[in-house]
């Protein structure tokens, strides 16, 4: 039933015209890429990557977080959770299909934007080199970062209307894309309890900053295996924990 849900939910996405306007401007972005960076002698490549997965990056979160936060709320809204409920499908395994239908829609999404970049480069350098092979990684960590903001998303739609969620979700990116700012923050102050504070906070928030490869992948710098079995590691824990607290709260929650 788990996968039922999932794929049900993949196709509603699919079918949502927001997600093909996306996807629209995000490969817009990168042939304008091409552009500047054909203007940009000698940094074409430097300028069109950079540009890419900027661009794979920032809408693959407003894809995340926009539909994310209805997941929930929309069933309930329009009355079909109780429908699905009904049969033999426990809460958390309606949680876990909604989670995993939209991360295979981003995926989906993901690799057609990154095909898109591989174009681009193709098209302005006529080969690929050893050193391209950090573009496809800095694109698996931006698939972490947002499959934890999914995560985070749904977990809000749990207990939140959609514009509380997306304030939510939007906050606590941010908060985590500066955790390490917040940290030194605190040990800038030389206050023992405000360093605590922070310092709670930084181990507390989601670090997106340790998914950010872009300029690694721009510069063609190699990048070590053990950092990507760390962050995945790491996503792997903090989206269980997640979607743990989700299934708590969903299943205490009074649908009527």
């Amino acid at each position: 039933m788990t996968w039922v849900v999932a794929l049900n939910t993949f196709r509603e996405a699919v079918r949502d015209r927001v997600l093909y306007n996306l996807i629209f401007f995000a490969l817009l972005m990168i042939a304008a890429a091409v552009l500047v960076g054909q203007i940009s002698i000698g940094i074409e490549h430097l300028v069109i990557v950079n540009l890419g997965l900027t661009a794979i990056s920032i809408f693959g979160l407003v894809m995340a977080i926009f539909i994310g936060v209805g997941l929930v709320y929309k069933e309930i809204d329009k009355r079909t959770l109780y429908a699905l409920l009904a049969r033999p499908l426990r809460r958390r395994q309606f949680l876990v299909g909604k989670y995993a239908g939209l991360l295979l829609t981003l995926a989906v999404n993901t690799a057609l934007m990154t095909l898109g970049l591989a174009v681009a480069l193709f098209y302005v350098s006529r080969t690929f080199v050893r050193s391209d092979l950090s573009i496809l990684v800095a694109v698996y960590f931006i698939l972490l970062k947002l499959a934890l903001v999914t995560a985070l998303a749904l977990l809000f739609s749990c207990f939140s209307t959609p514009m509380l969620s997306t304030v939510f979700t939007l906050g606590l990116y941010l908060a985590g894309t500066f955790s390490t700012d917040i940290r030194s923050f605190g040990e800038v102050t030389e206050s023992p309890a405000l360093g605590a504070v922070t310092k709670f906070l930084y181990y507390l928030l989601p670090n997106f900053n340790n998914f950010n490869a872009i300029a690694a992948a721009a510069y063609g710098r190699q990048i070590p295996l053990i950092l990507v079995a760390q962050n995945t590691a790491y996503a792997a824990i903090y989206i269980t924990l997640v979607l743990l607290a989700a299934a708590a709260i969903f299943s205490n929650r009074d649908l009527k």
